[in-house]
């Protein structure tokens, strides 16, 4: 599933298939904007800043690490790199991720308590690179949502239908991280073999 992949380096510049670079091209316009990457958590659209996004993979071999919590669905081998996996459906409140052909896991990058971690983020869906001026975008609302209203950045509009844009260095407690954390370390032993090496 070749369009799944795309890469973004710590700059935020990043790699769009030709649909997305129409669409990024035809929604600049005069002002700051900033890009967000789009993705389906079940029938509902999230995004994240793109400087946050490292990559995004296919579906790869995940391995279980023992005595974690549900939503840590395990570790995977990138190039060489142990890089914990969390389902972001169970994180939300969701039923699991059930693997289908679009489904991806998003790396990103998350900064808590000033050390920055790399976290594969399960989604069921990876829809586009989206361009959005600050002011467009609109307070969370307190009820209504099942997520905490600190993960969230705000509301953002894709024509008629709204995104909720995560707040990625808030979505995990510094518990949660340094569990995270703990899983990738004991995870070194158990990984799968590195299928993305170059």
């Amino acid at each position: 599933n070749t369009d799944c992949w795309l890469l973004v380096s710590a700059a935020g510049a990043h790699q769009l298939t030709a649909q997305e670079e129409k669409m990024s091209s035809e929604n600049k316009g005069v002002g700051t904007t900033v890009q967000y990457l789009a993705f389906k958590l079940g029938s509902e659209v999230y995004a994240v800043d793109v400087a946050k996004v490292r990559e995004i993979l296919d579906y790869p071999p995940i391995t279980k690490v023992p005595r974690t919590p549900d939503f840590m669905r395990g570790v995977i081998n990138l190039r060489g790199s142990v890089v914990p996996v969390v389902d972001m459906r169970l994180k939300f409140g969701m039923s699991m991720t059930e693997k289908s052909v679009n489904t991806c896991i998003v790396v990103v990058e998350a900064l808590v308590e000033n050390e920055l971690t790399t976290i594969g983020a399960l989604a069921d869906s990876v829809q586009e690179v989206v361009e959005l001026d600050p002011s467009s975008i609109e307070p969370p609302p307190k009820i209504g949502s099942r997520l905490k209203v600190e993960f969230l950045k705000g509301m953002g509009k894709i024509g008629e239908n709204f995104l909720m844009i995560l707040d990625i260095d808030k979505v995990f407690s510094s518990s949660e991280m340094m569990m995270v954390k703990e899983a990738a370390s004991v995870g070194k032993d158990l990984v799968e073999p590195d299928k993305y090496q170059d």
